[in-house]
């Protein structure tokens, strides 16, 4: 079947204990997996339908089975963003549901908003955090804090910065859900923005500092952020905090913005601090087309 991803990768993703992926994608709809669950994500109702079909298929020849089967709308504008609804599946079910990557387990939630938890484009550089075990890692935008995770899991300390309460105490969560104590570990509600000029008047840095913005959002006070105009803005701001040797992760879903558009910008950045970096070529996600997903790049400095 076209756009849908190869059986012996579901078997491979099921031997390393990974439950949530990208089954297919489409110019107009996706469907990603999350355990015994399913996501359609559609800019049509044709493409839905017609998904929805090839997901049955799919289902057979796999010999994969559902539970439920949950629906997403993708609109044009982020205000008109609403939770995924249920398409077929026990209604009565808990919308709340614990999925593993790489046999570290996240809590999900599928009427707590757009997004239930986790985001799958990100799986790769998840791991390059676990792999580098950071000793002081700063999550910028932390949603529900998976990057702190699996610092934590590494031996690091962590600190959580989002405006959320409520995804930073679902980030909370994550941690007790991999047995992880949280006394090392700082969730503070705030703006990005105003809380890294603090942490440099205070003389804090860090060896890691992942920096994933929202496209476009609003804070309390009403001041606005949009990726493409503050962006560099935020990453002379993180370059304060952090460390000589310190990797920095620039990511974002602003399709106007390329790997070759961060690396152009973290440059300029450097430049500006007077500092010197490397820019690794990103890993490929075997779940994802190229050109889909996250555009990610890690400055690493030196």
């Amino acid at each position: 079947m076209n756009n849908w991803i190869d059986f012996g990768l579901v078997r491979d993703f099921a031997a390393e204990k990974t439950e949530a992926y990208r089954l297919c994608t489409k110019p107009d709809a996706w469907v990603e997996r999350y355990g015994p669950d399913a996501l359609v994500s559609y800019k049509t109702e044709a493409a839905l339908e017609q998904i929805l079909h090839e997901l049955d298929e799919w289902t057979l020849l796999a010999n994969q089975k559902f539970e439920r089967v949950f629906g997403r709308y993708l609109p044009r504008q982020n205000s008109e963003r609403n939770a995924p609804q249920l398409i077929s599946g026990d209604a009565s079910a808990p919308l709340q549901r614990n999925v593993l990557e790489r046999d570290v387990c996240y809590a999900l939630d599928f009427g707590a908003g757009y997004s239930a938890g986790l985001f799958l484009d990100q799986r790769e550089n998840r791991q390059f955090v676990r792999r580098i075990a950071p000793r002081r890692l700063l999550n910028c935008f932390a949603y529900t804090c998976s990057f702190s995770v699996m610092a934590a899991l590494a031996g690091g300390e962590t600190l959580s910065v989002d405006l959320s309460r409520k995804s930073l105490n679902r980030g909370r969560d994550n941690f007790i859900l991999n047995k992880l104590a949280t006394d090392r570990h700082r969730f503070l509600v705030g703006d990005v923005l105003t809380v890294l000029p603090r942490l440099a008047r205070k003389g804090e840095r860090f060896d890691a500092i992942i920096l994933d913005p929202p496209t476009f959002s609003r804070s309390h006070t009403g001041k606005a952020w949009q990726v493409e105009h503050d962006f560099e803005k935020l990453l002379l701001a993180a370059l304060e905090v952090a460390e000589r040797d310190a990797k920095i992760l620039l990511s974002t879903n602003c399709t106007r913005l390329t790997e070759r558009a961060l690396e152009v910008m973290g440059r300029f950045c450097l430049k500006a601090t007077r500092r010197a970096a490397s820019f690794p070529p990103p890993v490929a996600l075997p779940d994802f087309p190229p050109g889909e997903g996250a555009r990610s790049l890690w400055m690493i400095l030196r």
